[in-house]
């Protein structure tokens, strides 16, 4: 499914709005780009992350406008909102994982969300262990029957538990291939990575960026700039992302009266939540949930009943 960035002209690929916020598409010998009779495809702007698996073949990606080479046995990670679009590719076996924000942050007692990685400028190329190829393999087998099957009451915590496995992996293996050199950057995502921890466990309480800087002990600028070095966005982007993050979750995946969302993400006044909202999501929370499940909001939008 896709639509268009106004301001920018450029396509947005989504994902499907019914059904789960998860896609597995597996490749075999697959060709892209200047390898293919139609020529390269446009640009386009992701609305959803994007794992690419290459398990043989080669080519060239543009992410964000940055060239990153497709070499067999990695996998790249595609965040949601970079621009994105195959260069050349050729010979690509493996698999594409999509998926959705309502699959990240399982919670205030879960690790500090492995999304870590999905949220830098630029790409990320993870190298694969050999050994554990297979195991990958098995996990995107996993998630790919589990996207196929009819959503049931476990659909999509077990869809978060293999994700979250998968996405855990490649962040160990991605540490391990930075243990003896260590990128520029590296103060700034470690502090990227302290503020996720404190985020998920006190976005619903606390909306202001300063809170943010002073659990972790610095400078509001600091953290601000150590932020956008390594995600283009500021302290109160982020955290208004996980606030919205959650509400869009509870409305799409629960019963609860815009009222109660609003009080579960933090706000006291629904009203004040629901413009919140909809200047996030373009959308008003029940018109939001009612287009997700696929029927229209009878009698217009009530700001603080379900």
């Amino acid at each position: 499914m896709s639509g268009h960035d106004g301001a920018s002209r450029l396509t947005v690929d989504r994902l499907p709005d019914r059904g789960p916020a998860l896609e597995v598409v597996f490749l075999e010998d697959a060709s892209f780009g200047a390898a293919v009779p139609r020529g390269p495809r446009a640009p386009h702007r992701h609305d959803y992350h994007e794992l690419i698996w290459t398990r043989t073949g080669g080519g060239r990606h543009l992410i964000d406008g940055e060239p990153t080479e497709v070499t067999p046995g990695t996998v790249t990670l595609i965040g949601r909102g970079q621009v994105h679009v195959f260069e050349a590719a050729s010979g690509l076996s493996g698999a594409v994982v999509r998926f959705g924000d309502e699959l990240l942050h399982e919670g205030p007692s879960a690790r500090a969300s492995p999304g870590w990685l999905l949220g830098g400028r630029g790409s990320r190329t993870v190298v694969v262990p050999q050994a554990d190829m297979p195991r990958l393999e098995a996990v995107i087998d996993t998630l790919a029957a589990e996207a196929r099957r009819p959503p049931d009451a476990c659909s999509i915590d077990l869809q978060r538990h293999f994700l979250s496995g998968l996405l855990l992996w490649l962040e160990r293996w991605y540490d391990a291939s930075r243990t003896q050199q260590r990128d520029a950057d590296d103060a700034d995502l470690q502090l990227y990575r302290r503020f996720l921890a404190v985020l998920e466990r006190d976005f619903a309480r606390h909306h202001e960026a300063g809170h943010y800087a002073d659990a972790l002990r610095v400078p509001p600028a600091v953290l601000s700039r150590a932020l956008a070095s390594v995600t283009g966005r500021g302290t109160k982007e982020l955290v208004t992302d996980r606030v919205m993050l959650e509400a869009a979750r509870l409305l799409r995946f629960s019963d609860l009266s815009v009222g109660e969302v609003a009080f579960r993400a933090g706000f006291t006044d629904p009203l004040y939540f629901s413009r919140a909202f909809k200047r996030h999501h373009g959308e008003a929370p029940m018109a939001y949930r009612a287009r997700l499940r696929g029927r229209a909001p009878a009698g217009g939008e009530p700001v603080a009943a379900r």
